[in-house]
């Protein structure tokens, strides 16, 4: 049995992992050989289905996988990090397909610098031709500056 704070750790440890994942997958693979699936994303057309959601699968896969094998050793190291890439997995929706994009109609009223400064970075992300900004969950440390230093402006007047 796994001690609550390496369980902890595995679970964030995998979390934190998979915006590495997600941004080296998005530059390399979203922007490269898979363009074909990704592509439709960036026509912003109000689809609810886009061909991109196959990669919400794909990504879904090894979370599967770590969580069902880990359950069935006892909930072992596996499971946790299973939990991990599920919960980024559930950020990553709520962030790009809630507030970003909008595809569906709630939570649209959250509103504070880190969601603004990282919302502008994955909008300008979708600008053409832009090739730039392929993190989900964080953005360029340039957009946070601006957006601070906005806001700053706003409490000061």
């Amino acid at each position: 049995m796994i001690s609550w704070y390496l369980a902890t750790l595995l679970v964030l440890t995998a979390f934190l992992f998979m915006e590495f994942v997600a941004w080296f997958s998005h530059k390399y693979i979203m922007h490269g050989f898979l363009w074909i699936l990704h592509k439709d994303h960036h026509i912003r057309d109000g689809r609810r289905v886009e061909w991109n959601d196959a990669f919400a699968v794909i990504f879904a896969l090894p979370a599967i996988v770590f969580t069902i094998t880990g359950v069935s050793a006892g909930f072992d190291w596996k499971f946790y990090i299973g939990i991990g890439i599920t919960a980024y997995g559930a950020a990553y929706f709520i962030f790009h397909d809630v507030l970003v994009h909008n595809r569906l109609p709630f939570l649209n009223k959250l509103s504070n610098r880190y969601l603004r400064a990282t919302i502008t970075a994955h909008m300008d992300h979708h600008k053409p031709n832009a090739m730039y900004n392929y993190g989900f969950l964080l953005a360029p440390l340039k957009y946070y500056k601006a957006e601070w230093a906005k806001s700053r402006t706003v409490k000061q007047e």
